[in-house]
C-alpha cells in the first residue's frame, strides 16, 4: 500500500473521470440485469406452508402482510445451533432500518429459518432486531428453496445449491434469497431466488469497502468472512 502510485490532482481528476466511464457503464449494465430479472418467469407456489412467527401460525400467504411483494431472508439456523450463523447475522445487520422502506414501495421483508421460534426470538434480541423472523420448523420450506439439505443428500457428497450439483461446505444449511408476488386472487407466484456471491449486492458493510484502498481485504485470509465475527464478539 505505501509504494501505490501519487499523482498530481490534475492527474487524479483524470484517472477519476476515465475510472467514471467505466463506473457509468456497469450502472447501465446492472440496470439492464435488474430489468431481464424482473422479466424472468414465475412458478406458481401451491405447496402449503405453515410457519411459526411472534403471533402465532401464518401461512406463505398471509406473511406479506398486505403487500403484493414478499423478500424472504433465508437466514442460516440450524434447530441443533444455539445462535444463528454468523455470515448470516452479518448480512442481518443491514436488515432493520430498511424494513420500514421497503414497505413503502409494496414490500415485506423478513427471514426465515429452521430453528425453533424461541431460539430465533432469544438471538433476535441479543443481537437488538428489530426485523420480522419467523420459523420454518418442520416444514419443506427451506428444502424446497434449496437452502436446507437432508443427511442423505449430504451423505452422497453431492448438493443442489446455486442451480448446480455438486461438493459444497455446507453442514445442512446454506444462505440466499426468495422474492415472491401475491396477485389479487390471492395467489402466490416465486419470482426470483439467489444465492452465494449474488447476495453480495444485499450487504452495505462490503460496499462500503469495496471503496476504500485496501478493498474487502480477504485474499490471505483462510477463508472470505473468516474475519467476521457476531457484532457483539469483536473485540472493540
Amino acid at each position: 500500500m505505501d509504494n501505490h502510485k501519487v499523482v498530481s490532482r490534475s492527474e487524479w481528476i483524470e484517472a477519476r473521470k476515465r475510472l467514471l466511464a467505466e463506473e457509468k457503464g456497469f450502472t447501465r449494465a446492472r440496470d439492464r440485469l435488474s430489468q431481464q430479472r424482473r422479466d424472468l418467469p414465475w412458478e406458481r407456489v401451491d405447496k402449503e406452508y405453515i410457519f411459526e412467527g411472534p403471533t402465532g401460525k401464518e401461512t406463505l400467504p398471509q406473511l406479506f402482510d398486505g403487500k403484493t411483494q414478499l423478500i424472504v431472508y433465508h437466514f442460516m439456523f440450524d434447530p441443533t445451533w444455539k445462535e444463528g450463523c454468523k455470515g448470516c447475522s452479518f448480512w442481518a445487520d443491514n436488515l432493520n432500518g430498511i424494513v420500514v422502506h421497503l414497505r413503502q414501495r409494496d414490500v415485506t421483508l423478513l427471514a426465515i429459518s429452521r430453528a425453533p421460534l424461541h431460539l430465533l426470538e432469544a438471538f433476535k434480541k441479543r443481537m437488538g432486531w428489530s426485523f420480522k423472523w419467523i420459523s420454518s420448523f418442520g416444514t419443506d420450506f427451506n428444502h424446497d428453496y434449496h437452502v436446507s439439505f437432508t443427511p442423505e443428500e449430504l451423505a452422497t457428497g453431492q448438493i443442489y445449491y446455486n442451480y448446480e450439483t455438486g461438493k459444497r461446505p455446507f453442514s445442512g444449511e446454506a444462505p440466499g434469497v426468495s422474492v415472491f408476488y401475491k396477485n389479487p386472487r390471492g395467489e402466490v407466484f416465486h419470482t426470483y431466488s439467489c444465492y452465494m456471491r449474488g447476495l453480495d449486492i444485499l450487504n452495505g458493510a462490503y460496499h462500503y469497502l469495496d471503496l476504500v484502498p485496501k478493498g474487502r481485504d480477504e485474499e490471505d485470509l483462510p477463508y472470505p468472512m473468516s474475519w467476521v465475527r457476531h457484532h457483539d464478539r469483536y473485540d472493540d
